[in-house]
């Protein structure tokens, strides 16, 4: 199932992905609440993360870089500014070290993760991004954000399969 649709809206500067899984919503909520499944699905699969910093809880930090395939780090970070496991996750999310430190010119997005009951008995996850500027949208989604975000949630079903 996994991915089910991924909807821009410029003049709402709002892009949002709606995803499936064959699996209750609390085996869906530990792929963000567990840092070693969420190193495993966040970013594409070309770029693997690696979570160096995990708190999910308001005004927590989550710090993460992702390896390129040649050896360059990119760091994120998230500052949670919401939680509620296991439907609710809201963050701010940038490049750079941490929210003290963020990379020059690069935007924040406003993120928000609902984990919900889908059809048929599936667990519906929804990723709602909001962006600060209709420059900043065109910036990230020329970057590739919408292809990455798909191939990176595209991952979650092997992970769910393979979890005991």
């Amino acid at each position: 199932m996994t991915v089910t649709n991924v909807q821009q809206d410029l003049a709402g500067l709002t892009m949002t992905l709606t995803a499936e899984f064959a699996a209750p919503i609390e085996r869906v909520w530990e792929m963000w609440a567990n840092p070693r499944l969420l190193e495993r699905w966040w970013g594409p699969p070309t770029y693997p993360a690696t979570v160096e910093e995990h708190e999910l809880v308001p005004g927590g930090v989550v710090r993460y870089f992702m390896t390129s395939p040649e050896g360059e780090q990119f760091h994120g970070w998230w500052k949670v500014t919401a939680c509620e496991a296991p439907r609710r996750l809201e963050f701010e999310d940038g490049f750079g070290h941490s929210p003290s430190d963020p990379a020059s010119g690069m935007p924040i997005t406003a993120t928000r993760v609902t984990i919900g009951e889908g059809d048929g008995g599936a667990t519906r996850m929804t990723i709602h991004a909001t962006f600060p500027s209709a420059d900043a949208m065109e910036r990230l989604i020329a970057m590739g954000m919408e292809d990455g975000i798909r191939a990176a949630v595209g991952q979650i079903d092997d992970l769910i399969a393979n979890l005991v």
